[in-house]
């Protein structure tokens, strides 16, 4: 990806372009022309967001670039959820190139031309207008092909563990009512033995009348081994004490029968989906490097190919950190030294997915686990736990993205070997 500097930017909008601001809505936008100088050249034009609605937007900016002379058309807009996609789609076929504008940006410039703090759908589209002539926006990159694919599966991956931990949550509750002491026998009730019981027992007194006796019995015919008469009579023991809720026995069977349909349900499309991530992946050759690396999983590297995308489009590690909102921000003035932070800018499942990677690895690759311990106990500057974890990350990114696009393996000792330790004082 090439790296547009402002000035690279702002080059791009000459006199001879037609530069129009739109106010993406769900069913309808709004359009404004303007010329390089920010004078406006027609009343504000509104579009339905179809087929037909683009078409008569694209005959309006045609008609407004012959009419002044100009050559190209230039199109800015906010990224407002997924309703731009549409328009993105149908610019990008007909060669014009839609750029972004940041919506903080909009929010905090919106007051310059008339000191008002009016928004609406007639004045966002001049302010948006402006700040692409200033050259304060951003090219989007589209994803293509294996990337498209990923970036897909990656998203329907993320939904169905949001609905996970929401399905896990509900579950918690329903013992916390009518089972409390379950979770003192089974540490999680996801456990294959443990969805066997549930579905033939789920109350106390259900577990009382079946007996331990009759819950061996249920694993042997489920040719469950890693169970047996010890683990019945715990089971026993909890629902003689337990001090659950008794009324409402039927509706709770019927709660907990539901729960673990849709739980069951939500695991076999989690392995579907893995499936064929894992299958995407492999159409990277690269990939491979990455997965052969101790610690890193299918989840970790899937992810990141969906969120960063084609790494070849990146001239530096940089770009990419800086993507991940990780490039550190400093907050100072005068005699006053702000504590330095990271950004947060940027897109915030990438930072998410990096930080989680990281935690396994220190836990199980030596390599990484010492360059941890050095960055929080060398004598000089050294981090807290947290800020070690996200010097990592940053290096995770640098490492990933030598390995992807060098095609090499992974080498534990020349990573160690890249830290510049200062020199031991005679």
């Amino acid at each position: 990806m090439k790296k547009y500097t402002q000035n690279d930017k702002i080059e791009q909008v000459t006199e001879k372009t037609l530069v129009v601001g739109v106010d993406i809505g769900s069913t309808k936008q709004y359009a404004r022309a303007f010329d390089y100088r920010g004078r406006e050249l027609d009343r504000v034009y509104s579009f339905m967001d179809c087929r037909n609605g683009y078409e008569l937007f694209l005959d309006w900016m045609q008609g407004l670039r012959s009419a002044n002379g100009m050559d190209k058309i230039i199109v800015g807009a906010e990224p407002t959820g997924h309703y731009w996609f549409g328009l993105r789609d149908f610019l990008d076929a007909a060669g014009i190139p839609l750029v972004l504008v940041n919506p903080l940006h909009v929010c905090r410039s919106k007051e310059l031309d008339d000191n008002n703090q009016t928004k609406n759908d007639q004045k966002d589209p001049k302010v948006i207008a402006r700040l692409v002539t200033e050259g304060r926006y951003s090219i989007p990159y589209i994803p293509h092909g294996v990337y498209a694919e990923l970036r897909g599966m990656w998203f329907l991956r993320q939904r169905v563990v949001d609905e996970e931990v929401k399905l896990r949550n509900r579950i918690a509750r329903w013992f916390k009512i009518y089972f409390p002491e379950y979770t003192q026998a089974y540490h999680s009730f996801a456990a294959k033995s443990s969805i066997a019981l549930l579905k033939a027992a789920c109350l106390p007194e259900d577990i009382l009348q079946l007996g331990a006796d009759g819950i061996v019995e249920l694993w042997r015919a489920m040719k469950l081994r890693a169970v047996g008469k010890k683990k019945a009579e715990s089971l026993l023991a909890a629902a003689a004490r337990s001090t659950g809720q008794k009324d409402g026995a039927g509706a709770a069977r019927m709660e907990m029968e539901m729960l673990l349909e849709d739980w069951e349900s939500l695991r076999k499309r989690h392995e579907k989906i893995d499936e064929k991530l894992g299958e995407l992946c492999e159409q990277i050759p690269e990939s491979k490097n990455l997965l052969a690396i101790k610690g890193i999983g299918l989840a970790t590297v899937a992810g990141f190919l969906a969120e960063v995308g084609d790494i070849k489009r990146f001239d530096s590690p940089k770009q990419i950190v800086k993507l991940a909102g990780l490039a550190l921000r400093e907050n100072s003035s005068g005699k006053h030294k702000g504590k330095t932070t990271i950004s947060k800018r940027g897109r915030a499942r990438l930072r998410r997915l990096l930080f989680a990677g990281v935690m396994p690895l220190l836990a199980t690759n030596d390599a990484f686990h010492s360059l941890h311990v050095y960055y929080t106990t060398r004598k000089q500057n050294p981090l807290k736990k947290k800020q070690s974890v996200i010097a990592i990350c940053c290096k995770l990114v640098r490492i990933f993205y030598a390995l992807l696009t060098k095609g090499t393996a992974f080498d534990s000792s020349k990573m160690l070997g890249d830290i510049h330790r200062p020199p031991m004082a005679a």
